[in-house]
């Protein structure tokens, strides 16, 4: 334990397996990819033992259903074309993924259900896709996304009069269950308009080092928009001659835009300080109302086999992460052991017992002995001139 910087004890053991929440606080301390965390335990004939664990974000879960179903009618109407597709399953749809041979469209559809084509139900109405394609940018919004619904039949109209190229509809049963995350509060915000270069840079500074790992950007303007975006942050800085350099690494590029809730998501990453890239071409500035930065709630689960005192033990560059056999049986760690409670952050003493050193080791003890046996034949040699 003398190598690393940190300890906080563990309280509340009571059973083989437990959760340790990991505070807030440890990840200014800590290396970026979370290596130097450890558990150990002190037993009462004071020996030193590991307890192994596994590192869990709680992230959001999501399974996507593909049912057997295919189209079954496409017919040129008053309104536009009309594409009709049957579920061969009984399960609830709540999402139909569509892809088309075009680029470069903008429609607004409207979804309907029927089961048995005689009579049919609003789903969605004026629902926008659009696909955007050029040298600067490709991107697609063909998603029909609506609350969970159970039609046999589901029928789509495109106001369109060029007959679209739908190369596939893929009908899905989609669940998603939201991960546990905090909202991190900003302490500080900058922003820049660049008119040159037609960029806006948007600087986001946390009150400490925190695992981000989800972004909102709320825009102001009500008006259609779509802007690429980087989101990237400080990795660290350099002095240098001109002044001090700093390093930002990406964390995502992304498509802003007037159709989705721009709420994107990276992988976690220890940061205090995100850069907001926004490319607005030839358009004006987009105004920001807020950004909500994000993070998912880290745990620890351990496994503990002998009695004895435990500590969170953290703050070692040099660590290397461990290797412990759990991670080959995770699919046998109970889902939701009891969570310890963890004390109080104390820094754990580096002192190292001093030894004492040889004596001629010590330059002030070597002069003055010198400078003694030198006053001492100078006393002898002034004694024997006198008495000549």
């Amino acid at each position: 334990m003398s190598e690393y910087k940190y300890a906080r004890e563990l309280d509340g053991i009571s059973d083989q397996w437990h959760q340790v929440v990991l505070p807030q606080e440890i990840f200014g301390k800590v290396q970026r990819e979370l290596s130097d965390l450890r558990i150990y335990g002190i037993t009462e004939g004071n020996d030193t033992i590991e307890a192994p664990y596994l590192l869990r974000l709680k992230t959001d879960q999501a399974t996507a259903t593909a049912l057997p179903s295919k189209i079954i009618n496409s017919v040129h109407g008053s309104g536009g074309y009309y594409f009709t597709f049957e579920v061969s399953s009984s399960e609830v749809v709540n999402l139909i993924k569509l892809a088309f041979g075009e680029d470069n469209f903008d429609w607004r559809v409207r979804l309907e259900g029927s089961h048995n084509q005689q009579e049919w139900f609003d789903i969605l109405s004026d629902h926008r896709i659009l696909s955007i394609k050029n040298e600067l940018t490709d991107y697609q919004f063909t998603n029909l996304s609506f609350p969970s619904a159970k039609y046999r039949y589901f029928r789509m109209l495109i106001p369109s009069e060029k007959k679209p190229e739908l190369l596939s509809a893929a009908i899905v049963n989609q669940s998603h269950v939201a991960g546990t995350f905090k909202q991190f509060p900003i302490q500080y915000r900058k922003s820049l308009n660049n008119t040159k270069n037609k960029f806006t840079e948007i600087e986001l500074v946390l009150e400490s080092p925190l695992p981000v790992s989800r972004l909102k950007i709320n825009v102001a303007d009500e008006f259609d928009y779509y802007r690429p975006v980087t989101i990237s942050y400080l990795y660290d800085s350099v002095q240098t001659q001109q002044g001090w350099k700093r390093n930002y690494h990406t964390l995502s590029t992304e498509t802003l835009n007037s159709l989705e809730e721009n709420e994107f998501t990276f992988q976690s990453t220890t940061l205090q300080m995100l850069k907001i890239t926004v490319q607005n071409q030839d358009n004006q500035p987009l105004n920001f109302r807020d950004f909500e930065v994000k993070g998912y709630e880290h745990d620890l689960v351990v496994r503990f086999t002998q009695p004895a005192s435990y500590f969170l033990v953290y703050g070692d560059e040099k660590a290397v992460r461990p290797n412990y056999d759990i991670r080959q049986f995770a699919d046998k760690i109970p889902g939701e052991p009891a969570t310890l409670s963890v004390g109080a952050e104390k820094k754990i003493s580096t002192e190292k017992a001093l030894t004492t050193a040889p004596l001629f080791e010590n330059k002030l003890v070597l002069w003055s002995i010198i400078f003694v046996i030198i006053g001492l034949l100078g006393c002898f040699t002034l004694s024997m001139m006198r008495k000549k």
